[in-house]
């Protein structure tokens, strides 16, 4: 599962900066590219504790009751994980809707006000990257 995890987070990190690439040029697929870089953090978070999922809604759920819940996660966490997921779905299936280059800088962490907080920084803040190599060295 370490080998998993680490592969998993670093598959993060390539869509993260893949999204950062788009996020001008094309933001639905800035924000596609952000949602998986998220999945695949949060992936490599609950392989090291031995889970898998086989469906994104299950992966969700598991956000928001293992982490959240718990407060391993703050609900605002939970909340920028769940704004990712509905921009992607914006993003891919929106039909007449549209992912705005300001929502696309959102999801991957670019705006000046919510660097910290929305998806792609959230995912690579010391709530989720500092764990993984802990976590992995312990398992």
């Amino acid at each position: 599962m370490k080998e998993f995890a680490r592969r998993e987070k670093q598959r993060a990190s390539r869509a993260l900066q893949t999204a950062a690439m788009l996020v001008t040029t094309d933001p639905e697929s800035a924000v596609s590219r952000a949602y998986y870089a998220a999945f695949h953090a949060v992936t490599a978070v609950f392989a090291l504790h031995g889970r898998s999922f086989t469906k994104h809604s299950t992966l969700r759920a598991a956000v928001h009751k293992d982490l959240v819940k718990t407060g391993e996660w703050s609900v605002e966490l939970g909340k920028d994980y769940d704004l990712v997921i509905s921009l992607r779905q914006t993003g891919d299936y929106g039909g007449i809707a549209y992912v705005s280059e300001e929502n696309a800088r959102r999801a991957c962490g670019g705006g000046a006000t919510h660097h910290r907080r929305l998806s792609g920084k959230a995912f690579q803040s010391r709530l989720i990257w500092r764990s993984l190599p802990s976590r992995a060295g312990k398992e």
